[in-house]
């Protein structure tokens, strides 16, 4: 049976001819209830038109226990009242409190923020207009959570209640299934949704990390950002302070190096570290020292940080490639390694100053060193320090350090030495586990 058989085989105008055909027979009869169960299982199983399985279930209703009024109030996948999906299940003789009923429900205006609070005003409504009548009142349910509800409507005051009725029952139960099914797919759908945006996103992000190390006269240079999440709050980057030059004559400019850390991880911490790049780019074409740039990107990025109620680490530098003088001022990151080539041994670059989008009023000293043949800079984020194994052990700034200084003795490039310590990162967390947090290096080694 293909697709457009099926669609015409359960069709509204389908199942209302059926239906009327069998309410001249008794549908007490539990053959003819299985034939129903059966094809509402299979509209179950086939379908995912939740308008349909709605006009199905109103149809069931409508024929089988043709002596009630039935009011169905489903609620959508957000949770709110579904005003478009309302059914009123009543034969013909119920038109007019049919018509009373809807004019009714138009009257409530249920809030767009639904509580279930409001359904019981409702309810309480809805028995004192409708005094005449006993109203029975079914949630309908799935897996603990609410779906809709059910109001059944009965003029003959001593009947037993439809509620234990099992085919009623039965019905109600596929009704909630179908409409858990039907918000599945629709947080489904969302999510999805979602991820492509993310992957958007973090495509953008990762082009706004430089695609490559630029040429700087006598260093040799790498860098990797590997993210725990699609999108990182990590940062690095490499500026020169001089811009309308030839590409040859920048390789002996001043250059600025820059790692950065927005606290967390994820979506919002990847938004705020693409606005903090923007406003240091600008800042760095100004020229002023270190101490000053950070202060003033501080000042800048105070109100939205605050916002955010997060703050940034950054370890900003500048270096010129005609003095090998290496300025920097830090804002609280962790400091990066120096290797001394000279002295066989490696010492922490750092300089006082404050978190940035804390302090209003925050001061940043700046320091200077001369650096010499041979001398290698770990310019690094907390994620490569504080990732741990199965036993809970982190990999530390003493592991870290002796990494370095191990393969700082031996004759290895920058890549080189940059795809070692994250090949020792990963022997250290053990396999299938990830990095809990971003992970940024970047290898500043001169020639």
């Amino acid at each position: 049976m293909n697709n457009n058989q099926k669609e015409k085989l359960f069709s509204n105008k389908f199942i209302q001819k059926y239906l009327e055909k069998q309410s001249t027979e008794s549908l007490k009869n539990k053959y003819k209830f299985s034939e129903i169960a059966s094809s509402l299982a299979y509209y179950l199983k086939s379908f995912s038109n939740i308008n349909k399985l709605l006009d199905y279930i109103y149809l069931i209703f409508k024929h089988i226990f043709n002596e009630k009024i039935i009011l169905i109030i489903p609620l959508n996948y957000e949770g709110e009242i579904w005003h478009e999906n309302i059914k009123i299940s009543a034969s013909d003789e119920f038109l007019k409190i049919q018509e009373e009923i809807n004019s009714f429900f138009n009257r409530f205006n249920f809030s767009k923020n639904f509580k279930i609070k409001e359904i019981q005003i409702f309810e309480n409504s809805l028995k004192n207009y409708f005094k005449e009548y006993k109203i029975e009142t079914e949630k309908i349910s799935s897996r603990g959570k609410c779906r809709g509800f059910i109001y059944i409507f009965s003029n003959d005051l001593s009947r037993d209640p439809i509620t234990d009725n099992t085919n009623f029952n039965f019905i109600k139960n596929c009704l909630a299934i179908g409409l858990e099914n039907y918000c599945l797919i629709k947080t489904k759908k969302n999510h999805e949704q979602l991820d492509r945006e993310i992957s958007t996103g973090a495509e953008i992000q990762s082009q706004l990390l430089p695609d490559y190390c630029p040429i700087i006269y006598g260093v040799d240079l790498a860098a990797h950002c590997r993210p725990a999440k699609q999108l990182g709050g990590d940062y690095y980057d490499f500026m020169c302070l001089k811009t309308n030059i030839s590409e040859k004559r920048k390789e002996k400019a001043r250059w600025a190096l820059v790692i950065g850390d927005v606290m967390g991880k994820g979506i919002p911490a990847g938004l705020l570290m693409t606005m903090l790049r923007g406003m240091l780019r600008a800042e760095v074409l100004t020229g002023l020292p270190p101490d000053r740039i950070l202060h003033d990107l501080n000042q800048l990025a105070l109100n939205d940080l605050d916002q955010s109620h997060r703050f940034v680490t950054l370890f900003y530098s500048d270096y010129d490639p005609r003095t090998r003088k290496l300025r920097f001022a830090n804002a609280a990151h962790n400091p990066p390694l120096l290797w001394k080539n000279s002295d066989q041994k490696i010492i922490k670059l750092d300089a006082e100053g404050f978190v940035l989008g804390l302090q209003k009023d925050a001061e940043y000293n700046c320091c200077e060193i001369k650096l010499n043949d041979n001398d290698l800079i770990l310019y690094y984020t907390d994620g490569v320090i504080d990732t741990s194994n199965s036993l809970g052990e982190r990999f530390d700034e003493e592991r870290l350090i002796k990494t370095l200084t191990k393969l700082c003795k031996q004759s290895y490039t920058s890549q080189e030495i940059l795809n070692k310590i994250f090949k020792k990162l990963d022997d250290f967390t053990g396999q299938n586990r990830h990095l809990e947090d971003d992970a940024s290096m970047v290898i500043f080694q001169l020639k």
